[in-house]
């Protein structure tokens, strides 16, 4: 293992940047954080400068090992690969099966309708096309996972699903979804929410946090 520290490219309120963070936090993993605002300067992210290190001008990255590595599942994939300990994808396939579902349902099919992108696509109809992805997204998920559920997504351990399913929520309260007709998606991100990998890596806690949201 290369004995540098690992660079995260994040940003505190990207879910996919915080996906990474919990990871890192569960497995243990030290690391040094270089902020990309998303808002800032048009964009910080369209920078020459980030486009060197992510082409695809996208948080997360990591810088980890000598390589650097963009998407959240990927990064994920990896640290498992490498640093197996606590283990984010269960052993049992049909388990492992059902964590990647999930987790490619949040990452591929609710998180990219309404990510920054799209939203200034949409203009003034950026707060009722969220809320229409998301909801749309959750009807099925917790049909998913009425199935599959546990204390966490799948059964009792926490999972890669786990980490993508908490920044999820938090962008559905960002944009006011009523989560009454979620209650195993609401009482999983309850229980999750409580574990200390998830806490510190909570956008209210990050060094690129504004002050008026921080914890």
């Amino acid at each position: 293992m290369a004995s540098e520290k690992p660079i995260l490219y994040g940003y505190f309120r990207s879910s996919c940047s915080w996906r990474v963070r919990i990871a890192l936090a569960l497995k243990g993993i030290a690391y040094d954080q270089v902020p990309v605002n998303l808002l800032k300067d048009g964009g910080q992210q369209l920078s020459a400068e980030f486009k060197a290190v992510n082409p695809m001008q996208q948080v997360p990255a990591l810088k980890i090992d000598g390589i650097t590595l963009s998407q959240s599942l990927a990064i994920i994939h990896y640290l498992e690969d490498t640093r197996p300990n606590p283990r984010l994808l269960p052993q049992d396939p049909k388990k492992r099966a059902q964590v990647r579902m999930i987790s490619d349902h949040i990452a591929s099919g609710i998180q990219p309708l309404q990510n920054l992108s799209v939203l200034k696509q949409m203009g003034e109809r950026k707060t009722e096309w969220a809320q229409k992805c998301i909801a749309s997204g959750f009807q099925a998920l917790e049909q998913v996972l009425q199935q599959t559920a546990g204390r966490y997504c799948v059964g009792d351990e926490v999972s890669m699903a786990d980490l993508c399913l908490v920044p999820q929520v938090a962008n559905a309260e960002r944009f006011s979804v009523d989560l009454g007709p979620y209650p195993t998606i609401t009482r999983i991100n309850k229980a999750l929410l409580e574990l200390e990998a998830f806490k510190v890596s909570h956008p209210s806690r990050q060094p690129d946090t504004p002050a008026e949201l921080r914890a």
